[in-house]
């Protein structure tokens, strides 16, 4: 017994154990039971903590990427337009009310001269004085060597021997010869406005087309080839006439809608026997039309071997030409009406009204009404011979046809303090138009500051209010330092008539201020009485508002091109690294005006 009552120590050991464990068990149970309380506890708190974190960061993220968008639209609004604020000065418009937005430039002056022969580079093109316009205009395939040649630009490598208004007034009339070899073609234009005209009225192209008889070309030649387009510069859609053009049937070549005009419709008259095609074409440039109408002439002399049009257009053109062939002599009327919706229009009736025996009698009246025009501002009958009126007529006849109207950018070479980080080399003046006169058909069909001045001491004699538009376009153009770019080469058209060496505009140079000259004249006219009230009023108004900028003209000649010698003046600019400048430029002393003069002459005057 007393063996099963003794035990080892180990043996008592592990009974301790045991027994502690036994006891210890129930001890540690009950004293971890609350701490696993807590834990459990806690972890729900820890994990709820997780939770309303998790939601708040969607929260942050939303509200972070909405406010990122806010921050990008004020960027966008705000800081963007600051920056322009910043643009260099001489892009900056001057401060100052617009001339062209005075009362007398608005209403009947406006619409009256709203269409016109305004794109100077074509041989005949039409348009109107607005920026995005429907545009006209003339081709003819003549006849050199044997060969074919397309005429559309001036250009002195057509040789024609002969071009240019006999007569224009400059408004709604103008008779044009041109001789191209042995094809001789007459183009007269027509301005008409009714009661259901639309802006601007209806106007007429009559094209008649002889022959020299030369029998070199007599075979080749017997029949003529004429090409009449239209254009919309604002790429909206042209409605063709219809599939098959038979103008003895219907005289509709196409329609349309414009947002100043309305509906308009064209008509092609003719009492010869004509033979029409055409082909319509989708581009957003009108200054490669010679190339599109000669692409297509050449893809059907190489499959049909036939000197037509394609009869067919891309979808949805913005450019309709009508091939015009008939044997040589033949004349053709072309009738633009606007207005056309409606039951009122009269289409047919305006339409003839302008065509015809009709169109003939008011062409010889504006013929009359031009040649009495004529002596009565220059007074030449008893000073000239005939041969020399003649000249005098085509002189004034081709200053008021070669007034264009524009619109465009300007580029201007980057101040030297400006930091360009872009690639290009110049910076844009600010979206501007421009109605002026040009002193070159072929070579340079565009406004220059010098040449206008010249321009308008002949102009203004022969209508005031064309004058009057004129300089209020050109001082209009003055940027906020009183400088006026001189050579505006403004839209496609015009910049594909400039070598690029020549397109940019440099803030450094200056013309020499012609158009003091018109002031001056235009200012002793009204001193002695040459000048109706109503136009006196007018010229007076023009000056009054005008003055502010004109001032700020003479300053900068006087701050930038002033010479070594007090009151002395000289043609900053010139380049004499280059072999196209050797003429100096130089304003001599009896070249410039004294415009201190004028300056205290208009204060008199109007203040």
């Amino acid at each position: 017994m007393t063996g099963s009552g003794r035990r080892s120590a180990r043996s008592r050991i592990k009974s301790s154990t045991d027994d502690d464990d036994d006891g210890g068990d129930d001890s540690i149970r009950r004293t971890r039971q609350p701490n696993l309380k807590s834990l459990r506890d806690r972890s729900k708190r820890r994990h709820s903590s997780i939770g309303i974190f998790n939601i708040d960061l969607k929260i942050m993220l939303g509200v972070s990427v909405f406010a990122l968008l806010i921050i990008f639209f004020l960027i966008q609004h705000l800081v963007k337009p600051a920056k322009e604020l910043q643009r260099p000065r001489v892009v900056t418009p001057f401060p100052g009310p617009k001339l062209m937005d005075l009362p007398q430039f608005q209403g009947e002056h406006k619409e009256s001269l709203y269409w016109g022969t305004y794109r100077p580079h074509v041989y005949l093109g039409i348009r109107a004085r607005t920026p995005r316009s429907l545009v006209s205009g003339l081709m003819w395939i003549g006849v050199k060597d044997g060969r074919y040649h397309m005429r559309h630009v001036c250009q002195d490598s057509d040789e024609l021997s002969t071009y240019g208004w006999t007569q224009h007034n400059g408004r709604d009339f103008g008779h044009q010869v041109l001789v191209d070899q042995d094809l001789k073609l007459g183009t007269s234009f027509l301005k008409s406005k009714s009661e259901d005209s639309g802006y601007g009225g209806d106007w007429a192209v009559r094209i008649d087309v002889q022959s020299e008889n030369s029998e070199q070309n007599e075979e080749i030649q017997r029949n003529g080839h004429l090409f009449f387009y239209l254009a919309n510069e604002d790429g909206g859609t042209l409605s063709l006439g219809g599939s098959t053009l038979d103008i003895s049937e219907n005289s509709l070549l196409a329609s349309g809608t414009l947002a100043d005009v309305g509906g308009w419709q064209l008509h092609l008259v003719s009492k010869d026997s004509l033979e029409v095609h055409y082909s319509g074409f989708r581009t957003p440039h009108i200054h490669n039309l010679s190339e599109l109408v000669q692409q297509n002439l050449a893809a059907q002399i190489r499959k049909f071997g036939q000197l037509q049009l394609s009869d067919s257009t891309e979808d949805f053109p913005n450019i309709l030409v009508f091939q015009i062939s008939a044997r040589i002599p033949f004349k053709t009327d072309i009738v633009f009406v606007s207005g056309t919706r409606g039951d009122k229009a009269r289409v047919e009736e305006r339409v003839s009204s302008l065509t015809g025996t009709a169109l003939t009698h008011q062409l010889q009246d504006r013929q009359m009404k031009f040649d009495a025009k004529f002596e009565q501002c220059f007074k030449v009958a008893d000073k000239l011979e005939p041969e020399s009126t003649i000249v005098g007529k085509a002189v004034i006849a081709n200053m008021l046809g070669g007034i264009g109207y524009f619109y465009g950018q300007s580029k201007i070479s980057y101040p030297r303090d400006f930091s360009n980080k872009d690639r290009d080399n110049f910076i844009a003046y600010w979206p501007a138009e421009l109605y002026t006169a040009v002193p070159s058909r072929p070579f340079f069909p565009r406004g220059f500051l010098w040449d206008e001045g010249f321009h308008q001491l002949l102009i203004w004699r022969w209508d005031i209010h064309i004058c009057l538009d004129i300089l209020g376009h050109w001082l209009d153009l003055m940027n906020i330092d009183g400088w006026i770019p001189r050579e505006q080469i403004l839209g496609s058209e015009a910049l594909s008539k400039v070598p690029e060496e020549f397109v940019l505009q440099h803030p450094t140079n200056g013309n020499p201020p012609t158009l003091f000259l018109v002031v001056h004249d235009l200012l002793h006219g009204i001193e002695k009485n040459k000048f109706a009230p109503a136009e006196r009023n007018e010229i007076t108004s023009f000056f009054e508002h005008a003055f502010v900028r004109l001032e700020a003209w003479f300053q900068w000649f006087n701050t930038t091109q002033s010479g070594k010698i007090m009151g002395s003046y000289f043609w900053h600019g010139r380049d004499n690294t280059t072999t196209h400048e050797l003429n100096p430029k130089v304003l001599f002393l009896e070249e410039y005006l004294d415009i201190k003069v004028l300056r205290k002459k208009f204060r008199q005057d109007f203040f």
